[in-house]
Order: C-alpha cells, then structure tokens, then sequence
C-alpha cells in the first residue's frame, strides 16, 4: 500500500495519464464499409469517441450493421435500393460460391452475381447527391477520414475534401495496395490474392502466379468500374484506382507476420492483426449449461460467419452426418433449415458468443469459414482449427494457417461427410495441432502496445499532423520506365555499346592497317626477287 503522503501526487499522475489523450481532440470523418468490415472498425471509432475527439459517422441509410447506436454524429444518406435489394443480390451471391470457388479475377468477372458489388459501388453518388450533407462535411473543418476502401466511397470523399485518410483493412482487391503505397511484391515468394498459395511456391505456382498478376493489371479496373465512373462523375476529371489509393497516409492492415507470410513493407503500413480479440467474458448461462454437459470431450465451435446464412440442403446433410460422429459437442451456428440427419450432440443456435466460447478451456476445435475476425480470434485463443473457405481472402487465410501447422484446410465443395470427421479428428486428437497453435498465440501476444491502442496512435497521428508525407516514398513522383530504372540501364547501356563499337572499329582500323602493311612489304619482296 502506498504511503499517505503519495496519495495526492500519484492521483494527480493517474489523472495526468487518464486525460493525456483529450488534449489534442480533433475532428474525424468515418466513412465505414457494412457487414463484418465493420466490427472491428466500431471499436476503433468508440475509443476515439471516448478520447474526446468529434467523429462523424457518414453512412447509407441501407446497412445491415451500420445502424448500431453510437455515441456520436451520425449522418446518413439515402440510398437507390432498399435493403431487400441488398440482401436479394448478396444473398444471390453468397449462394453462388457453393457451386464454384472464385480463385480468379476473371472468374469475379465473368460471375453472373459480380453486379452485386455494384450496389456498394453506387452508393456514393447517393452521397453527394445529398447536398446538405456534403455542404455539411464541407464547413466541418476534419482534420482527417477514417475509411473503409473497399466500396472506394471513403476514398473519394477524401480527395473531393482534400482530407488526409487513414485506410482500415484486411487487404484490397487486385494489386491496389502495392501499387497504392509504392510497395515491392517480388512474384517469386508473395502470392497474389485469392490462388490460395503458400510463399514457397513450386514452378508451376510461380507461373499461375505471374499470371494472376498480369489478369489484376487486366480486368481489375473492370471490375472497379462503376466505382471509377462515380468517382470521374464526382470529382469531374477522369480518375484511375492509382489516384485513389495514392494518397493514403496510413494503411492499417488487420493482418501481422504470424498469419502472414514475410514479404516487404512500406513505413506506412502498420499491422494491427488481431485488433477484433477481447479478454473472454463470462458465458450466458445457456451456453455454460452446453459446455457442462459436455463431459470430459469437450465442445467444438462451428460458425461460418455472420453473412452465411444458408447452406445447399445435400451439403448440410453431410456436415450433420459427420458433427454426430465424434464425441464432442458441437455448438453450431446456423439460421437456415435444420438437417433432418442433426444427432444429438450437436446443437444449433442462431447466435453465439463465440470469442466468449474460444476462449474456454474445454473447446476443442474451431470450425470455421477463416474469415480473417475468426482466424485471430482462434490464433488468440489457441484453438486448432478446420477450416472451410468460401470467397475473398478466406482461402489465403486457410493456406497460411494450414502451412504453419495449426488446422487442416477442406475445398467444402467437394468436400465428403469423412473429410470432415477425419480432419475433425486429427486437430483434435493430433496434439501438434494444439501445440502450432499456442505457439502462434504467444507470437501474437508478444508485443509491445495492443492493435486498438496502435491504430489509435495512428489515426490521431494524421490527425495532428494533416497527414504523414514524410512517409511517402518518391517512387510516386518517378514514371514507370524510371521507377525500373529502365532510363538509367538504357543509358548505361548505350555507354558500353558505345564504348564496345569504338573498341570494335579501333581493333579492326588496326588490324587493316597492320594487314596493310603486311601486304605491302610482301609485295615489295617479291617484286625484289623478280
């Protein structure tokens, strides 16, 4: 116990430390992305309020998750579709990847349901339709944006505003975010998105690599459209993606080097992988029933993500089949049609706590879409995984844990009702699994400041500072042909061609002249002896 004398001196330390924050206050514009994209994003946001900055929330009145309550400015704006249309055309969507997996950017494109995302890219005209709002956003002098790129909405706001920006994200589509920060991707070990590939790639992969990458430079802006042509509309000059994605002052990326594989990095990239985990907290009282009953097997999570809803009714079928034959119970979060084949170990809930049920010491195996929110949380937690993609980076995310040993990857199209019993079985019964994974977990854990504290850092960072330019590299003043020093190996080139044809014609000049010589001397002999 301290002594009374430093009570006065230590409260007025505490206060000092708890109000630190507060004096720098500022004025932030969030331009968020719905769906999952915004868990994560409304922590950060509620913890900049709680630091006494102004923040504004600009949203679609249309969301599935944006309408949450927050303790701020919240301005929202109307949109061309209803939320039935949202939902018809994601629902068209999600339905659409049991048939086939999209590993291509061609594949997104040539997809019947690839207009979907043109219902996100099409909202931001609604935007600055409204033009209260944007008269609004105007006088409110922000110090910075805080986005969401991948509607592109954030970023265009940003630029019309002039307004430095702070990105918040897994990754992005296509090759936007090297190119965006001037980044090194070497195609020999950084695999481009959506191929599932490790970093230490065989030929053939290093080929279907390079050709992933020249189908991004391809069809990429084919794919960005809609959103390209409301950007052009909006800020009235012709606008490539580049234009966007250039002027971003941080990326904070929700990955780290224990999910991912090393690979270069620019200065302003941070990683703040695992910002979605949270100390567990106590289990509904439903829940703690379940995990009692248990026994001695324990539980298994299993959730697909909050945007999955529905599963092929055959396909159901065979993952109720193999849920009833293993001794565990498996709490199972699903809001479509109940298998008629469900045993009795296994229950199915609408909702669950599942950080909360991770996190307790008698779960056994995770199963799970890896979406990148549920990846961490099992890293946090130190569950061994089995692991079921669909879309986006989920099959990145499932290839990177698979290499390090930590959970066992399934194509769930093709999938069978043993596949899945077995890989159940090994993750559990295989005590390497358990061991990968709290290997991983210390990793991760062993840092020196807290994803949500370094995210905040960096937001109040361009917020004081109007940005980070002392961040950017040159490499964005520099054209392609100098950016490869193309001029530079042109000039050198030249010099030792130069030098090589001069060299060339001195040697042969020479070699006449001494033939020459040769010649005449010989002939002078010979007219001699006649």
């Amino acid at each position: 116990m301290a002594p009374a004398g430093w009570t006065g001196p230590l409260s007025l330390c505490v206060l000092l430390l708890l109000t630190c924050g507060f004096a720098h206050a500022g004025k932030l514009l969030v331009v968020p992305m719905d769906g999952s994209h915004w868990f994560t994003m409304q922590s950060v946001v509620e913890k900049l309020i709680l630091r006494g900055h102004e923040v504004v929330v600009v949203r679609p009145e249309v969301s599935w998750q944006l309408g949450r309550k927050l303790n701020c400015t919240v301005k929202s704006y109307s949109t061309s579709y209803s939320l039935e249309d949202q939902d018809r055309e994601f629902l068209a969507f999600a339905n659409d990847q049991w048939k086939g997996k999209i590993q291509s950017i061609f594949s997104l494109l040539m997809s019947p349901y690839s207009g979907s995302f043109d219902l996100f890219f099409s909202h931001c005209r609604s935007l600055f339709k409204d033009k209260k709002l944007v008269e609004y956003l105007k006088e409110t002098s922000f110090d910075a944006v805080f986005l969401d790129p991948f509607d592109t909405c954030g970023l265009i706001v940003a630029k019309y505003f002039s307004l430095p920006s702070v990105i918040f994200t897994r990754g992005i589509l296509c090759h936007y975010l090297e190119e965006g920060a001037q980044c090194p991707a070497p195609l020999s070990y950084v695999p481009r998105g959506l191929l599932g590939f490790s970093d230490a790639m065989t030929f053939k992969e290093r080929v279907r690599n390079h050709i992933m990458h020249l189908e991004e430079h391809l069809f990429c802006h084919h794919f960005l459209k809609t959103a390209l042509e409301a950007a052009s509309e909006i800020l009235q000059t012709p606008v490539t993606a580049y234009d966007l994605y250039s002027h971003t002052s941080i990326w904070l990326l929700r990955t780290d080097f224990v999910l991912d594989y090393p690979k270069p990095v620019m200065p302003n990239m941070v990683f703040i992988g695992g910002i979605n985990c949270k100390q567990g907290k106590p289990l509904p009282m439903e829940f703690e029933g379940y995990i009692n009953a248990s026994g001695e097997h324990g539980i298994v999570v299993f959730s697909l993500g909050s945007m999955v809803s529905e599963i092929p009714e055959k396909k159901a079928m065979e993952i109720a089949a193999a849920l009833g034959k293993i001794p565990q119970t498996v709490l199972w979060r699903y809001t479509g049609t109940r298998p008629s084949n469900l045993a009795n170990n296994t229950i199915l809930v609408k909702w669950l706590p599942q950080n909360d049920l991770l996190g307790h010491p008698k779960t056994r195996a995770f199963i799970t879409h890896s979406g990148s929110h549920g990846i961490y949380e099992g890293i946090c937690n130190g569950v061994p995984m089995v692991m079921m993609p669909l879309f986006g980076d989920q099959m990145d995310n499932a290839k990177r844990m698979e290499t390090k040993g930590a959970g066992v990857t399934l194509n769930v199209l093709e999938m069978t009702s043993e596949d899945l019993e077995n890989a159940l079985k090994a993750v559990i019964n295989d005590r390497s699994y358990k061991e990968n994974i709290m290997r991983l977990s210390s990793l991760h854990k062993d840092r020196p400041v807290e994803p949500l504290d370094l995210a905040v850092f960096w937001i109040e960072f361009v917020m004081r500072h109007k940005g980070a330019p002392h961040l950017r590299p040159a490499a964005h003043d520099l054209t392609w042909y100098q950016y490869h020093s193309l001029d530079v190996i042109g000039f050198l080139l030249a010099i030792v061609l130069t030098v090589a044809f001069i060299a060339f014609k001195c040697c042969a000049c020479g070699c006449r002249k001494c033939c020459g010589k040769k010649g005449r001397v010989k002939k002078a002999q010979k007219s001699k002896t006649h």
